[in-house]
């Protein structure tokens, strides 16, 4: 496994984030698809054998179960704390990111995790209903006091996250050093506005759906498995570019042949070729992180990542929220 650091920070990450989405309590109204205690113990402790090291959850997932589920593993399989990086979310809760919702939110997260702080706690939607100045007062709060080392921020639009990082530096208050945003081979509008501003503040990528929910990792569009059955939000994200997006897929696999190795890996080594610190990975299977993590050490040829990003047509934004007011 290789590392780097988190943004500005002394905080070392696998190139590779478990997506901790994947594990809770399965519901009619989260996600059907999410693995039980048992099976999540199983995949964080491949991944912990496999050199990983970096956890992203949120207060929501699984109503909260995956903060819980994520926890009790490491503790159950002896992960000493500080040798592991945790990411939780705040946001899709009451207050969204007003200074009383974070107070409370950041508590329940910790509970839940059985820790007494985060590494990375990181916003995940902007709040158009709460000043910029209260919601990054309160973070930085959080770092000072201890309870979250670094801040990071999720899918918004460019402006938004410019005018963030702005409010915190004319303060003197902590700055975001992560983004978790939406990008993929099938999914890359933030090239245009919010991936430059990252790069120009020195902020780390740790993408979510690296591999466009599944459509990167093989041929044809639907498979058999629960998730692609169940999950509504999937088809909501992708199915609209089906037709557009299905060439790319083609391509991916294409390239997967010239090297000899899975689509997985190719989409995987196409997100380091564009400066990626450590795409999000959501596994349910085993034989998924093995694949993933092999990732890693794969660099793709110029003409390649040329090549993969040929067909490419502009999208439906997918992941900022838009101001309904």
């Amino acid at each position: 496994m290789q590392y780097s650091n988190l943004g500005t920070t002394d905080i070392k990450v696998s190139k590779i984030c478990v997506g901790c989405m994947s594990y809770g309590k399965p519901s009619e109204d989260f996600h059907q698809w999410t693995l039980e205690l048992p099976e999540t113990q199983k995949m964080i402790k491949q991944a912990v054998d496999l050199g990983v090291n970096f956890f992203d959850t949120a207060n929501v997932y699984s109503h909260g179960t995956s903060e819980e589920f994520l926890g009790q593993s490491l503790r159950n399989l002896g992960i000493k704390r500080d040798s592991v990086v945790i990411a939780s979310k705040v946001y899709f809760n009451e207050g969204h990111l007003s200074k009383a919702a974070i107070k409370r939110e950041i508590e329940g997260t910790l509970k839940r995790l059985g820790t007494d702080y985060l590494d990375l706690y990181i916003i995940h939607r902007f709040d158009y209903e709460t000043p910029i100045e209260e919601t990054m007062e309160a973070l930085n709060e959080l770092v000072v006091s201890g309870k979250v080392r670094a801040l990071g921020a999720s899918a918004m639009f460019g402006y938004q996250f410019h005018n963030m990082q702005i409010v915190a530096e004319q303060k003197g208050l902590a700055k975001f050093v992560a983004m978790e945003n939406h990008y993929n081979l099938l999914y890359r509008e933030d090239e245009l506005e919010l991936i430059p501003v990252t790069k120009q503040y020195g902020v780390s990528l740790m993408p979510y759906s690296p591999l466009a929910g599944g459509h990167l990792s093989h041929l044809g569009w639907e498979t058999s498995s629960k998730r692609s059955q169940t999950d509504v939000t999937l088809r909501s994200k992708y199915d609209k570019a089906r037709e557009i997006d299905l060439p790319i897929v083609e391509r991916v696999s294409e390239i997967a042949n010239k090297y000899g190795v899975s689509m997985t890996q190719i989409a995987l080594a196409w997100q380091y070729a564009k400066g990626v610190t450590s795409p999000i990975v959501g596994a349910t299977n085993p034989k998924h992180f093995e694949d993933a993590v092999k990732s890693v050490d794969l660099k793709l040829a110029l003409e390649d990542v040329c090549y993969l990003e040929e067909l490419y047509l502009p999208h439906q934004i997918m992941g900022p929220l838009k101001d309904n007011s």
